[in-house]
């Protein structure tokens, strides 16, 4: 039997052990350069105990910010911050990916320069309502891109991920799920396009399958990793079909098994009974983020390792809250308690004051 604290071997790399931490929106790189600031390197770094960091949503150009504050990879700025990120980290022993996460319609014009607006497979205004400078505002209706807007999204996340390397980073993850752009168009309600692009399930996993492949041509398919949430209502997200949802990952998966990614990273959702299938017909390292709304992952998750149903497991709102936790794991706690009024925005309270168990 597998234990979560063994190393795994990821990409060429050996981890510690199989305990990876979630990527988690944070909204404290402030500022118009949308740099990670001093404190973010001693977050990443008090929390390099990990198997594997994979750190925040990270927009691969402008258009694809959605929250404010969060941190980008197109820019010389930003990549020089993100190096004494991934340059703390790796002083204590840690591997560190970069999740780009472009958010597609989730977001506003008021968070984007002057001229540019939120992009989507359709222009399909999603429900709800985002979080800006100005407090809260409904959701706008998306500019529809274009083929060759398409092509220029596609570059810019190869752009990002080379970026990502030259900022020192092990990898890179591409954010394929929670209703961001490319969820979007794996998605019927969000994707309602008939070119190529859409329509047919090989149409809106094409977008999908052409971002991984691109990055994985700019950094190395070894480099690269994917995650996905299937049937996640998240952003207004519709797989309710069980067969079409089924249909799509199944192709999905099936087009970038070839490439040899680092690794698949499953988001699970309420329909737990596709875990086992999509665990089945991925032949690399899997990483399960197991469902657990409204709460989160607990040591219980340990066992997921053990028993084969993931290679990885990985907590989040807990390794917010736990610095150390592979080592609070393994010894059974005790674990601090995650608040939630500090996740979003505010300075190191709630950010980098967690403590660490006594030495």
């Amino acid at each position: 039997m597998t234990s979560a604290f063994e190393p795994i071997e990821l990409g060429g790399k050996r981890l510690a052990n199989r305990i990876a931490m979630a990527p988690m929106t944070r909204s404290r790189a402030f500022g118009p350069g949308a740099a990670p600031t001093p404190s973010t390197a001693t977050y990443y770094a008090q929390r390099a105990s990990a198997g594997l960091i994979v750190t925040e949503g990270v927009q691969p150009s402008v258009v694809g910010q959605g929250y404010p504050d969060t941190p980008g990879l197109h820019s010389a700025e930003q990549v020089a911050a993100w190096r004494t990120v991934t340059d703390a980290v790796h002083r204590e022993g840690g591997t560190i990916f970069a999740q780009l996460m472009h958010t597609g319609r989730i977001g506003h014009r008021s968070l984007l320069p002057d001229g540019l607006a939120p992009v989507a497979p359709s222009a399909v205004t999603p429900k709800g309502r985002v979080f800006t400078h100005e407090g809260p505002r409904d959701f706008e209706t998306p500019e529809a891109l274009d083929e060759a807007g398409i092509r220029a999204t596609i570059a810019d996340f190869a752009a990002a991920a080379r970026n990502a390397i030259a900022a020192g980073f092990d990898g890179v993850e591409v954010h394929g799920a929670n209703g961001y752009l490319v969820h979007q168009f794996l998605a019927p309600n969000a994707n309602r396009r008939t070119d190529g692009w859409g329509g047919s399930v090989e149409g809106r996993v094409r977008f999908a399958v052409e971002v991984v492949t691109a990055v994985a041509e700019a950094v190395g398919a070894e480099r690269t990793g994917l995650r996905i949430s299937p049937g996640n209502p998240f952003n207004d997200i519709a797989e309710n079909d069980r067969d079409d949802l089924e249909e799509t990952y199944g192709t999905l998966l099936e087009r970038l098994a070839p490439l040899g990614l680092a690794y698949l990273h499953l988001m699970e959702g309420p329909d737990r009974d596709l875990t086992p299938r999509l665990r089945k017909e991925w032949p690399g390292t899997f990483l399960l983020n197991p469902f657990n709304a409204p709460g989160f992952t607990g040591p219980e998750a340990l066992a997921l390792v053990e028993n084969g149903a993931a290679d990885m497991v990985v907590f989040g709102a807990l390794f917010l809250a736990n610095p150390d936790l592979p080592r609070r794991l393994r010894v059974g706690g005790p674990f601090n308690t995650p608040d939630r009024a500090t996740f979003y925005g505010g300075g190191d309270e709630g950010y980098t004051d967690y403590p660490a168990l006594p030495a």
